[in-house]
């Protein structure tokens, strides 16, 4: 009897059909389920790859495959299956020439649980019937996949209703298609920086499923979850959906982002003793001057301006930020010094500069944004005298002053521009010109007023001062 013949009787015999050859089996669901766990607390796929035993390059893939969503359930399977560990003391056990059950017996299965093991997941390939745990796993785990359809795929009317709330075209009144901007051609990945994005109805997946139940109260097969909208979206084969209609969607995103990792920035610099919940009880009421308020604002090219803002007059200084020797010529550095301008060494030194011209009595605290261009608080703090204390995460709020004049200064410097042009003359020019406006905050006084009075009041003797 040929050879060929005979190795396939001996797959029909282990009561299965054919199955194509794995090649290197993929590594096993339980290494999946550990590399999807860990990134969902934040990690990078590189470091998630690395504790999972799995190379790089093939995390990276998982991640990018799956749209940055877990693909399979997180849960443990129940008892009732063989595990990858169990699979391998049975490999272990048939290799001493151990009967089946004396193998059930050792790790605490049913005899016939062994044996129908052995058959059907058997390595045939080789001509034998021989039992390896890799080639055991990858063929439990071929034989257990129960792939669904995706509604979107069978649901045409479904289909077309969600399409068109995500990507339907922009109209006019009298219902006459407006085309908006030619967009870049989609490349698979995230929304193009400062380019034009296409012009879509872009309802969201969660406005378009809660839509449903009212657009179509009675019909029970015009329902979706957002979520597999969301799926249908990432997942490359999920569903019915086309990758490139996420350009449709808010962020523009191609990939998910794990939420414990966009809230997982490294943020070293924020210690227990600089958040904002310490900040001094007088920094909080606007009757005593001295305290701070600062942030950055962004151009276009890594171009910033410092902002600080006092909270009692409202005065604000303009800290100039110029490029550092080098920009634009010299290849970035891993790890090395910032040379836009506002890494922290920069940022640190123009900061004291402005701060060290004020009284001392009008340098108390400076509440900042959690930006690491201020990571070198501590040396601030030396040079300066003024406590620095970082704002909760996603807390504006929580520098409101700041906020608001940043808004005002953009009047000046709007979004997308090149700061780096202007010379520290040419904002001293623009934060004089912001000082002497009135406001209605300070009965109709300008805040270069309200800070001349703070300073007097501070130069009268015998007058205590809060330091």
């Amino acid at each position: 009897m040929p050879e060929g013949v005979r190795r396939q009787w001996r797959a029909d015999r282990a009561l299965r059909p054919p199955m194509r050859s794995p090649g290197r089996p993929e590594p096993s669901r339980a290494v999946h389920r550990q590399f999807w766990r860990l990134i969902a607390t934040g990690v990078t796929t590189a470091e998630a790859s690395l504790l999972v035993g799995v190379s790089v390059p093939v995390g990276t893939r998982w991640f990018r495959h799956a749209g940055g969503m877990p693909p399979i359930s997180l849960a443990e399977p129940t008892g009732r299956y063989l595990s990858f560990e169990e699979r391998e003391e049975i490999a272990l056990l048939r290799a001493q020439q151990v009967g089946v059950r004396e193998i059930a017996r050792r790790i605490g299965r049913d005899p016939g649980t062994i044996s129908r093991e052995v058959r059907r997941n058997a390595a045939t390939r080789s001509g034998s019937h021989e039992y390896r745990p890799l080639v055991a796993q990858w063929k439990a785990q071929q034989a257990a996949k129960r792939p669904k359809t995706a509604r979107l795929a069978t649901n045409g009317r479904l289909r077309e209703y969600v399409q068109e709330r995500l990507a339907g075209n922009v109209r006019r009144p009298d219902g006459s298609t407006v085309m908006g901007p030619e967009p870049p051609p989609w490349k698979g990945l995230n929304k193009p920086h400062r380019q034009d994005r296409r012009w879509a109805i872009a309802w969201s997946p969660e406005q378009i499923s809660h839509r449903l139940k009212i657009d179509f109260p009675d019909d029970e097969s015009m329902r979706i979850s957002h979520e597999a909208i969301y799926q249908s979206l990432f997942i490359q084969g999920r569903g019915a959906l086309k990758r490139e209609l996420v350009a449709c969607l808010r962020t523009g995103r191609a990939l998910r982002q794990p939420r414990a990792r966009a809230q997982n920035r490294s943020q070293g610099h924020v210690t227990a003793d600089v958040v904002f919940s310490e900040r001094p009880a007088e920094a909080a009421d606007r009757a005593v001057p001295g305290h701070w308020e600062g942030d950055l604002i962004i151009g276009a090219g890594r171009s910033a301006i410092g902002t600080i803002v006092e909270r009692k007059s409202r005065s604000t200084l303009l800290v100039h930020l110029p490029r550092m020797e080098g920009y634009g010529e010299i290849p970035p550095v891993k790890n090395g010094p910032a040379l836009g301008g506002y890494g922290a060494v920069a940022m640190n030194a123009a900061l004291t500069k402005s701060m060290t011209k004020l009284p001392e009595q009008l340098r108390k605290t400076l509440t900042w944004d959690r930006g690491k261009e201020l990571s070198a608080h501590a040396q601030f703090t030396l040079e300066t005298g003024t406590k620095v204390f970082f704002a909760d995460p996603h807390s504006p709020w929580q520098r409101p002053t700041n906020e608001n004049t940043n808004g005002l200064l953009r009047q000046y410097f709007p979004k997308g521009t090149d700061l780096s042009r202007w010379s520290a003359e040419d904002l001293e020019a623009v934060a004089l010109a912001l000082n002497n406006r009135p406001r209605k905050s300070l009965d109709w006084k300008t805040p270069a007023e309200v800070f001349e009075e703070q300073i007097r009041s501070l130069q009268q003797p015998g007058v205590a001062t809060t330091g």
